[in-house]
């Protein structure tokens, strides 16, 4: 019985949305942590794994139109929850994939049910929430969405290791040698008597002399031949700067038939001494490792245990003693966490089940439809609409192509949505990466790092949709939408042009959560433009636009992996900010008055 206010089921639908969103980029972006993990167990390239990222969002951007309009057609509630499912089933059959080809089609096949999920929660948001209100509720929706991108890394991590745990066997496998030639080159001294490291010195020192004299022989062997790998990588890539990418070919082509084949004796005496380490209880040495920096959080534990007087059960100190080896040789031996991600996986799989069930629940498509929906919530919903805007219900018929083609804002609104994924991509791809290879991070203190930026996206995205709504009133739609979405963008941009310059990587954290922060910001203003200008094509208008963001989504990956191979990290970061720039630039151009359809409130019939 109405008592005279609006109900508040509207919040409970946008809460939903939210949760949809948590779901969407946790399952996307679990796998870009746990990328050095698949690579391993799957012995995939760094190229392989670079179709496996790029897959998804070339799906992912192809569908947005068509599953756009499909919820625009037949419902947004029946929809979202086949969305749901469909890409929580295939994020889960990747922990399933033991072969390449299993592992990209499975990859591609979750953008295609992720494509629809921001085109249909849109379309929720454009019936469910008054006019005055659709940033605010946007950004809610996008806050679910960084969310899960900001907690994807670290639980992912978490879940790894505790899938992983102690009472599991801490002994390597023949296979978790990568690099057998290059384990003798690192542990075996050099010509003048010096050690690449004070804890290869001490391995050594625990081979007996016979695996000495082997190993040295190895080194003595492949470290000529290594020497003349690293001066022809350098020549490729010199010419690959040079865009002369055949005789690059080539070169890396050389380099390739110089590959070293360690005597399988060797390799297997190699690994049953680390074993016999492993299983050891005198490895540790405080006056060795006390100071080893790039420790897994694990084995600091561990260490400050010992170091205090404390015993470590015998499954603690082998996997403490298995740590300090990967700590080591950190490219020569596989990962004792490798055995986590495929469960991970799996349960992100089954918790997409729930999500579902409860949008099912929760959802209706038009407010008139919720039980428990009042008369007095749905005037509210619908006062306020300015004079002229497109009204958001009827049933739409075909894609209005023409008018997306047609319309100079639409253009703006993609072009500046390509330019802001190239390089926000970064962040959720490449920067656990740099983490690792930059600065040696261990894994759980670099889902750490990789997380905060998303964190310190949430401030951008709640602020920026209530500065959207906030400034509307006071300068106009056309610029209350235009301001926030292209001055966040530069902003972005001078962030990554600072990053060369530091040193550490929490400071590199703290710019890139600058990037996330203005990025945030500026985000709401773009779905409410898409929403004041969709009228009843809103999931087409969003996914027209998230179709050529995403295509930036997809080059990213590639062309920041061709710029690392043939500059560097510090280049990687000065094209993320130009891409920033042409955002910014292109955001500067849009205009939220001028709607793809014209306003015509006798579409408003039925209950679609």
């Amino acid at each position: 019985m109405s008592n005279g206010q609006p109900s508040r089921v509207r919040y409970w639908v946008v809460f939903a949305a939210m949760l949809m969103a948590v779901l969407l980029y946790l399952d996307r972006f679990c796998v870009s942590f746990a990328e050095p993990y698949i690579r391993q167990d799957l012995g995939l390239s760094s190229f392989q794994m670079g179709l496996f990222l790029s897959a998804f969002f070339l799906t992912y951007a192809l569908a947005q139109v068509p599953s756009g309009w499909l919820s625009d057609r037949y419902g947004a509630r029946v929809m979202l929850v086949v969305y749901i499912l469909a890409w929580s089933l295939f994020s889960g059959l990747i922990g399933v994939a033991y072969g390449f080809a299993m592992l990209l089609a499975m990859r591609a096949a979750c953008g295609l049910g992720q494509a629809g999920a921001y085109p249909t929660s849109a379309s929720i948001i454009s019936k469910w929430i008054p006019f005055s209100g659709r940033g605010a509720a946007s950004s809610i929706v996008a806050l679910g969405g960084r969310f899960g991108g900001a907690i994807a890394p670290a639980l992912t991590a978490f879940l790894i290791v505790m899938l992983v745990p102690v009472s599991k066997p801490s002994k390597f496998e023949a296979n978790e040698l990568l690099d057998p030639a290059g384990l003798c080159s690192r542990v075996a001294p050099k010509d003048d008597g010096s050690f690449s490291s004070r804890s290869a010195e001490h391995v050594w020192e625990r081979l007996g002399e016979d695996l000495q004299e082997q190993v040295g022989a190895v080194a003595r062997e492949f470290r000529p031949i290594e020497q003349q790998q690293n001066e022809i990588e350098a020549e490729a890539k010199i010419l690959q700067r040079q865009f002369r990418f055949f005789a690059a070919q080539e070169v890396f082509e050389k380099a390739a038939a110089l590959e070293f084949e360690t005597p399988a004796a060797v390799s297997d005496a190699v690994i049953s001494q680390l074993n016999q380490t492993i299983d050891s209880s005198d490895f540790y040495d405080k006056d060795v490792f006390g100071r080893m920096k790039k420790l897994d959080r694990a084995a600091i534990k561990f260490m400050k245990q010992v170091n205090a007087g404390g015993s470590l059960t015998d499954d603690e100190r082998k996997r403490f003693h298995r740590l300090l080896l990967e700590a080591t040789f950190p490219s020569e031996l596989g990962k004792v966490y490798v055995g986590g991600w495929r469960p991970v996986m799996i349960i992100y799989g089954f918790a997409g089940i729930i999500v579902a069930g409860m949008f099912w629940l929760i959802v209706r498509n038009r407010p008139e439809q919720h039980p428990r929906c009042n008369e007095e919530e749905r005037a509210f919903i619908s006062d306020g609409r300015p004079e002229g805007a497109p009204g958001p219900h009827g049933k739409p018929g075909n894609v209005p192509w023409k008018a997306l083609l047609t319309s100079r804002s639409m253009w703006l609104s993609c072009f500046a949505q390509v330019g802001t994924n190239i390089g926000w991509v970064f962040l959720v791809t490449w920067f656990p990466r740099f983490l690792l290879e930059q600065h040696d991070v261990p894994i759980l203190e670099r889902g750490t790092m990789a997380s905060v930026p998303l964190f310190i996206g949430w401030i951008g995205s709640l602020s920026g949709g209530r500065f959207t709504d906030w400034l509307v009133p006071r300068v106009g739609l056309k610029s209350g939408r235009r301001i926030p979405w292209s001055v966040s963008r530069f902003v972005a941009m001078i962030a990554f042009l600072l990053c060369p310059t530091l040193d550490t990587p929490w400071a590199v954290t703290f710019c890139l959560s600058v990037v996330a922060f203005s990025t945030d910001f500026g985000s709401p203003s773009g779905w409410a433009f898409c929403q004041d200008v969709g009228g009843r094509y809103v999931g087409s208008v969003l996914g027209w636009g998230n179709m050529w963001g995403n295509l930036g989504a997809t080059i990213s990956p590639i062309l920041l992996a061709w710029v690392f191979e043939t500059q560097g990290w510090s280049e990687m970061f000065f094209v993320c900010a130009a891409a920033f720039l042409f955002a910014g630039f292109c955001a500067a151009g849009i205009d939220a008055t001028k709607p793809i359809d014209p306003a015509d409130d006798s579409h408003e019939v039925g209950k679609a």
